[in-house]
């Protein structure tokens, strides 16, 4: 058995091409309602220097612009940072979007008062380096805040799921690792002052189950790229696996499709 670390680099290209793939500007709109709980969460001021990572289309660095910070949105992919853009000139904000790497951030040590992150920093490869990053650019005294995916979370599910179609690279730690209040200890180690959690739920809702996998299959980057790895087999066993899983989680009983998907709110205060 290979004991080889993984190669970040070339993972982390596979990922740029995955996360463009698609429209997950589509995907992530619904999640709005988490970006604005969680800069009230993190106690937001105005006048505070803010960066978003791994900031996609823009709904925490909006949220944040919206509590009239001053905020920067990193992101390593074009075409979420120009749709970004256009959504904070259509609200007449005012937000830097720059080409960024959650593990090789532009910017020097304590740039900002406070580093948030919306389930975007948790899928960087190099867990432990990301980490890092957040903590370094944020000053002392100041805070950290991410929304994370739990490991029992519906897109925990998911992500499970398609992982035992398409395996994910050895050794690579799961995403949902930032979901536990262990794996952000191991993370963050002492370079937390404080830190504090809260569970707290997204709700999903579409027309129906089928509504709800052909919007996926059509505009998030990783469904996408598992099912064109596979032949039409195995495609239509992964189908089957998540249509199972999808009516096992959904609580309407009126035909639509409403299922909860848990995640961790943290806001922390870097030592």
């Amino acid at each position: 058995m290979s004991t080889s670390p993984p190669d970040f680099a070339s993972i982390k290209q596979h990922q740029q091409r995955m996360w463009a793939t698609g429209d997950y500007a589509a995907v992530a709109t619904p999640l709005v309602v988490v970006s604005e709980n969680l800069c009230e969460a993190a106690d937001l001021r105005a006048g505070s220097r803010v960066l978003d990572i791994a900031c996609g289309s823009g709904n925490t660095a909006i949220a944040a612009a919206r509590r009239n910070c001053i905020v920067t949105g990193v992101d390593y992919v074009p075409e979420l940072l120009e749709r970004g853009r256009e959504r904070a000139t259509a609200e007449r904000l005012h937000v830097d979007f720059e080409t960024g790497d959650a593990e090789h951030l532009p910017f020097p040590n304590g740039s900002f008062d406070v580093v948030l992150s919306t389930f975007g920093t948790m899928f960087a490869p190099n867990q432990a380096r990301a980490a890092g990053e957040m903590a370094r650019v944020c000053r002392p005294g100041g805070k950290i805040g991410m929304a994370n995916w739990t490991p029992e979370s519906w897109i925990g599910t998911m992500f499970r799921i398609v992982s035992r179609y398409v395996p994910p690279p050895p050794h690579l730690q799961p995403p949902t690792r930032w979901g536990t209040a262990t794996g952000l200890r191991e993370l963050f180690g002492d370079g937390l002052a404080d830190l504090a959690i809260e569970h707290r739920t997204f709700t999903f809702r579409y027309t129906s189950r089928d509504h709800w996998l052909d919007f996926f299959r059509t505009n998030f980057g990783p469904l996408i790229t598992a099912y064109a790895t596979l032949d039409p087999m195995a495609a239509q066993l992964l189908t089957d696996e998540i249509r199972d899983a999808a009516a096992a989680a959904n609580r309407a009983k009126d035909g639509t499709f409403v299922v909860d998907s848990g995640y961790l709110e943290v806001v922390a205060t870097r030592r």
